[in-house]
């Protein structure tokens, strides 16, 4: 089923939203990490990194903000997040849509070497990988460029 959302800005009203939104989609995606002891963490990067050098796109209905997108001025998208109930609303893909033309020459980001959900979307979307490191967590993780055709 799908159901109309909007694209917007983000508000300083959204970071709990925005949170909570983060907390529920990586709970899901790694079971094993207790995310809830990241939630401070996690709040003070969201405040001290992301919302003051990034532009942050929320998708949202009538219910509430069901995913967003960061990209900074360099190009670099940190975070895709969509709220799993609407996966397959064509939400992340609008959202992808939404940096390409805010970054139209090139969009890279990270996303870990085990999210093959992730991977397969970005590939979708015209992202290749340009390499492997591993995160701060010790985690492996990919590389990944768009640039257009």
């Amino acid at each position: 089923m799908t159901t109309a959302f909007t694209l917007r800005p983000y508000r300083a009203d959204d970071e709990d939203a925005a949170i909570g939104l983060w907390l529920r989609t990586w709970r899901l995606a790694y079971p094993a990490i207790d995310f809830d002891k990241r939630v401070d963490w996690w709040r003070e990067r969201w405040r001290g990194e992301l919302v003051p050098s990034a532009e942050i796109i929320v998708a949202e209905t009538s219910g509430g903000m069901i995913g967003f997108v960061t990209i900074d001025k360099a190009g670099y998208l940190d975070q895709l997040v969509v709220e799993p109930e609407h996966w397959g609303w064509g939400v992340a893909e609008a959202l992808v849509d939404e940096v390409k033309l805010r970054s139209p020459d090139e969009i890279t980001l990270k996303v870990n070497a085990d999210n093959y959900r992730a991977i397969k979307f970005y590939r979708r979307h015209g992202f290749a990988v340009t390499g492997e490191e591993t995160n701060s967590s010790g985690r492996p993780v990919l590389n990944m460029l768009w640039r257009p055709a």
